[in-house]
């Protein structure tokens, strides 16, 4: 016959429970923890590590402030969102034709056979701007350093030194900024028109400030405006990778002649330059 306590246990097991019945008053202790320790092992035995992820706690989108309404949050979204494709199809652009573009050759060097730098340069920003990590970079519609209230006709700015990972958007952002759909429409074109004409490109601006993006590296090395940065290009190429002004004014080239107008683009209105030429 088997015993009461014994029968027990089999009992237990059998209908799938893990846990032993806990001895009875006087019952040798030895017993007892070898018990315990018996299901502890069998506990630990079925327990699955969780597999270690390096994505985990990865910020993939760009953080907005609660200062920002849902009307305001829309839009900086969108803008946000097209940055992103935009500075993917620059990124994109490079990648299939390298310095065989005429694009690439204007920007970054190489036209008229004079110097070039490596396209690894622009390739590395435009990526980090896609797919790096946003960490704490927040962009705001609130005035904290009353700079949209005092500086006039800013649109916007990087908070510096009193917090390098934020940028205020103000309020005549959201009354005149234009959206991918319009490039090469309502007379827009690259060399004539303003740069930051677009949500996109001004963004991109915005986020090259931010060290979370730039390192500190990417600046304002050109002169101002579509010719300084093709004149770049001409007398130190190896700056044109690393200058703020060309790098936005590539990713819109670019796009308006392989997405917008495709094959035709909208770099100038003057009728003796060809797209990927300097005008």
């Amino acid at each position: 016959m088997i015993p009461n306590r014994l029968l027990s246990v089999v009992c237990l097991f059998g209908a799938g429970t893990w846990a032993l019945p806990t001895p009875a008053e006087g019952t040798d202790t030895t017993t007892a923890t070898a018990t315990a320790t018996a299901t502890s092992t069998l506990t630990s035995l079925t327990t699955t590590a969780t597999p270690y992820n390096f994505t985990d706690g990865a910020v993939t989108t760009f953080p907005i402030h609660a200062s920002c309404n849902s009307t305001l949050r829309r839009q900086l979204e969108r803008g946000l969102d097209e940055t992103v494709q935009l500075a993917a199809h620059a990124r994109d652009h490079i990648l299939r034709w390298g310095h065989d573009s005429p694009f690439v050759q204007k920007y970054f060097g190489g036209m008229d056979g004079n110097g070039s730098s490596s396209t690894a340069t622009p390739l590395g920003w435009y990526s980090r701007i896609v797919a790096g990590d946003r960490g704490n970079m927040t962009f705001r519609c609130d005035d904290p350093d009353e700079n949209c209230a005092t500086q006039d006709g800013w649109a916007g700015h990087w908070r510096g030194s009193n917090a390098t990972e934020e940028t205020v958007i103000c309020a005549p952002s959201y009354a005149k900024r234009r959206y991918l759909d319009s490039v090469c429409g309502l007379g827009y074109t690259v060399a004539e028109s303003a740069l930051n004409t677009f949500w996109a490109t001004d963004l991109l601006h915005r986020v090259l400030h931010v060290p979370r993006i730039s390192e500190g590296v990417v600046e304002h090395f050109a002169d101002e405006g579509y010719d300084g940065v093709v004149a770049l290009a001409r007398t130190d190429p190896a700056k044109s990778g690393m200058d703020s002004d060309t790098l936005q004014y590539f990713a819109i080239d670019v796009y308006a002649h392989d997405v917008a107008a495709p094959g035709v683009g909208c770099t100038t209105t003057n009728t003796g330059t060809t797209a990927g030429e300097g005008k």
